[in-house]
Parts: structure tokens; sequence; C-alpha cells
């Protein structure tokens, strides 16, 4: 009985590191480009898009569609990129743990 209570303590204090490491993703950010630098998309570690920027020079009206991919492969790859930072983060938690879904 006293091994299940250390493992309880050991449980609460690994969800405190937890919840503390996702306040703490909250707050890093993302930045990926597309296009040699021409579209910068910003994301947070909750994968929010906090900012995009465009290049004047990419911005052609005859050519709407290059626009769009280079805003979709720089916000995919911003995505790509937090989901990375994520396990890097959040890894450490269940490594070791076989426990399908988590992270």
């Amino acid at each position: 009985m006293k091994n299940m209570g250390n493992m309880m303590k050991q449980m609460q204090k690994m969800q405190k590191q937890m919840l503390k490491a996702q306040e703490e993703l909250k707050e890093k950010t993302i930045e990926a480009t597309a296009g040699g630098g021409m579209v910068t998309v910003i994301a947070s570690g909750d994968k929010r898009i906090i900012d995009v920027k465009i290049s004047e020079d990419v911005v052609d009206p005859d050519d709407v569609e290059m626009l769009q991919d280079l805003i979709l492969a720089a916000t995919n790859e911003a995505l790509k990129q937090v989901d990375e930072l994520v396990e890097q983060d959040m890894g450490k938690f269940t490594k070791g743990m076989n426990i399908p879904g988590m992270f």
C-alpha cells in the first residue's frame, strides 16, 4: 500500500510538471518560411498562427495561386515544427511509457 501512495505522489508531481510545460509551450514561437523567405508564418507552441508576413515582391495579382501555395507551405512547416517542439518538450514525460494517443 505504501508503494501505491508513493506512485500516486509521483503521478501528481508529473501532472503538475506537464501542466507547467504545456503553459510554457504557449509562450514559445516557431517561425517558418516558404519561397526563400517571401512568406513567413509564426505559430505558437499551442498551434495558434500568430503572424503571417508576405513580401511585396511575391504579391502578383496575376499569380494568386503561387501566393496561396507559399502561405500553405509556410503554415504547414510551422505546424510541423510546433509538433516537433511539443514532442521534444512533452515527450520527456511519456518516455518509456507505451500510451497510445499520448503526444
